[in-house]
């Protein structure tokens, strides 16, 4: 007769392999394949050109051309727009002089181009597939960068958003916020006070950062610093310098050339993780490379809300349309770094109908 210890044991052992089969992609993820050789030459064509064709001066100044300065809106979607009713409502009342579009759409997808809006003839010609934590996002963001630093020497501001992502505000008050008040930044040591010397001709402040948060201390950062290796990022990323953050932010044209430059610290966030659970390459890269560069030049905060509260599997939380309510979009606004957040995220899909019933009242009024 068995004795009630040789049976559990017994059986603990007969579930090993079904215990192993189901963890065994958790510790064993497989990594995602590299960058094709033909995609990194097309890419290096692409960042050649744009960065052949601006010159030092438009690369340190808004004023790249005699035209207004403009915000560059890149989408980095692979899905449709969720939101573009909400978006084509936000640029109804801006002055086409002011801004464009790109958006960067995996092609491997079947999302359905826009006619008759805003976002008509916007999706890049170079679009090339993406994956979910891997240098594949970091790639296309490089695109977008290039592709809109090549379109029009005009653009002076670049922001990155995806398909979940909403306005928070009017495209005037994004506009007058980035490119013209002097208090938006609650950062700054500026005098807000100071005179109209601080503009130049064309009402546009002389001093200006980039958007984009830089993070040196989170919990699991020496995880993800080490998932492609120990040593795999030395010598030109010690882990000191390793930075993590949000990826949408808002370049400043200097620094969108910057990333389009970049080769060096490429070459080591472009590798394969071991690790898939603990690699989000696009979260490290555009940090790191800025903070290492010009880190003084960056705010370190992010005009893009997310709420991290209840995350899963390395995803924000994502609104529901029973939560879309105009107390919520002022408490998404609410930022202790500037005058106000100016976009947030992740939104489901069907929330667009309760988020356009508050759109002209709410979203759109300041």
């Amino acid at each position: 007769m068995f004795s009630t210890p040789f049976i559990l044991s017994f059986s603990l052992f007969l579930s090993l392999p079904i215990l192993f089969f189901i963890l065994a992609p958790t510790l064993h993820p497989h990594p995602l394949p590299p960058i094709s050789i033909p995609d990194e030459l097309d890419d290096l064509r692409l960042f050649h050109r744009a960065t052949a064709t601006s010159s030092s001066a438009s690369a340190s100044s808004h004023l790249s051309s005699s035209s207004s300065p403009k915000i560059a809106f890149l989408f980095l979607t692979n899905t449709d727009l969720h939101f573009l009713p909400l978006w084509n409502r936000f640029f109804v009342t801006a002055k086409t002089s002011l801004y464009n579009i790109y958006i960067h759409a995996d092609p491997t997808v079947n999302i359905t181009r826009p006619n008759d809006t805003f976002f008509d003839h916007r999706f890049i010609p170079n679009a090339k597939r993406t994956f979910r934590a891997s240098a594949t996002l970091i790639s296309a963001t490089r695109r977008l960068l290039a592709t809109a630093i090549l379109d029009d020497p005009a653009n002076a501001y670049f922001a990155v958003l995806s398909q979940y992502c909403i306005p928070l505000h009017s495209f005037n008050y994004v506009y007058h916020s980035l490119f013209t008040s002097k208090n938006f930044d609650l950062t700054s040591n500026s005098n807000p006070d100071s005179s109209s010397s601080d503009l130049t001709q064309y009402g546009v402040r002389v001093k200006y950062k980039s958007f984009i948060e830089i993070v040196s201390k989170e919990r699991r950062l020496w995880k993800r610093y080490v998932a492609r290796g120990r040593f795999a990022m030395m010598p030109e990323v010690p882990f000191e310098e390793f930075r993590v953050g949000s990826q949408f932010f808002v370049l400043t044209r200097k620094h969108a050339l910057l990333v389009v430059k970049d080769r060096t610290l490429w070459r080591k966030f472009k590798l394969p993780c071991y690790r898939a659970d603990e690699c989000y390459p696009e979260e490290h890269y555009f940090p790191t490379l800025l903070s290492v560069q010009d880190p003084n030049g960056v705010t370190h905060y992010t005009l893009t809300r997310v709420n991290w509260t209840g995350t899963v599997a390395g995803h924000p939380y994502m609104y529901k349309p029973r939560e879309v309510s105009p107390k919520l979009i002022f408490e998404l606004r609410k930022s202790n770094y500037s005058s106000s957040y100016l976009f947030a995220r992740k939104f489901s899909p069907d929330c667009l109908r309760p988020l356009m019933g508050i759109a002209d009242s709410v979203i759109l009024r300041d």
